[in-house]
C-alpha cells in the first residue's frame, strides 16, 4: 500500500431540476461555477430534470449519505427546486406541490443535510426564476397542453423559499425577486420562458458566487504551482502529505 495520503477534492454540490441539470452546458452557470473552482473543489451536478421537491425529498439520502459526506467534505450545497412545484394543479398535477408541503419538502431537505455532516450555513437555497408566462405558453402548445404554469404563482413558491431558508438559517438567491427587480424585462434571461438563457445563466453564476465566495475562498489550491516544482526531485514536491 502506498504511504501517500490521497488527495482529497473538497466538493459542491448542485442539487436541483432540469435548470440545474442543464448548467453544466455551454454557458451553464454550473460549469461557470466549476471553473471558478478548478483545482480547489469538484462541483458535482446532481440536477434531475422534471423533479419536484417531494420527489428530490425522497431521493436526497441516496445521493448524499452520512458517508458520503464524510468522503466527499461537502464545502457547500445549492438546493434549486420549485419551478415545477408550482405547476397549476389542475393542469399538471403529476408535478404540483402545494407551496406548503413545498416549504416543509425544503425544510426536510435542510435537515438531512444536517444530519450528515453538511450544516445549514454550507446550504444555499434558490428560489424558482420568474415565469415568462407568453412565451412558456407557446411552449406548452407546441406539447398539446394549454399553459400550466404562472408567474404569479411561481413567485408564492419563491416567498416560501426565502421563508424555508429563513427558517433553517441558511442563505438563499432570490431570484423571482432579483430578475424583476426595478421592473427590468426579465424574459432575457430565460430561452422558453422557464428556463434559462445564456444571459440567465450568467445572471446565475454571477448571484450565486457573492454567496458562494465566502465558503471556499479557503480552500488552497491542490498539488503545488508547477513554477514550484522541484525538477530535480518532482517526487519530494509531488507526493507530500500537505
Amino acid at each position: 500500500m502506498s504511504k501517500f495520503a490521497p488527495v482529497i477534492w473538497p466538493k459542491v454540490t448542485l442539487f436541483g431540476d432540469s435548470i440545474t441539470q442543464f448548467s453544466f452546458q455551454a454557458n451553464g452557470w454550473g460549469a461557470e461555477i466549476a471553473n471558478k473552482l478548478a483545482r480547489k473543489c469538484d462541483v458535482v451536478n446532481r440536477g434531475l430534470s422534471g423533479y419536484n421537491s417531494r420527489w428530490a425529498r425522497i431521493v436526497l439520502p441516496r445521493l448524499i449519505s452520512s458517508q458520503s459526506s464524510a468522503d466527499d467534505n461537502i464545502a457547500a450545497v445549492t438546493v434549486f427546486f420549485g419551478a415545477n412545484d408550482c405547476a397549476l394543479e389542475d393542469k399538471n398535477p403529476q408535478q404540483h406541490v402545494p407551496v406548503s408541503e413545498y416549504l416543509e419538502n425544503l425544510k426536510a431537505i435542510s435537515r438531512h443535510l444536517s444530519s450528515v455532516g453538511v450544516s445549514s450555513d454550507k446550504v444555499i437555497f434558490i428560489t424558482p426564476p420568474p415565469l415568462h408566462e407568453a412565451a412558456w405558453e407557446k411552449e406548452c402548445i407546441l406539447k398539446g397542453c394549454p399553459l400550466n404554469r404562472l408567474n404569479s404563482t411561481a413567485g408564492q413558491y419563491a416567498q416560501a423559499c426565502v421563508l424555508a431558508a429563513a427558517q433553517c438559517g441558511s442563505d438563499v438567491l432570490d431570484l423571482w425577486t432579483l430578475m424583476q427587480k426595478d421592473g427590468q424585462d426579465f424574459s432575457v434571461y430565460l430561452s422558453d420562458g422557464l428556463h434559462l438563457s445564456d444571459k440567465g445563466n450568467q445572471f446565475v453564476a454571477q448571484h450565486l458566487w457573492d454567496l458562494l465566495e465566502s465558503r471556499v475562498v479557503h480552500l488552497p489550491v491542490i498539488l503545488p504551482y508547477w513554477g514550484d516544482i522541484d525538477a530535480s526531485s518532482p517526487e519530494t514536491s509531488l507526493l507530500c502529505n500537505s
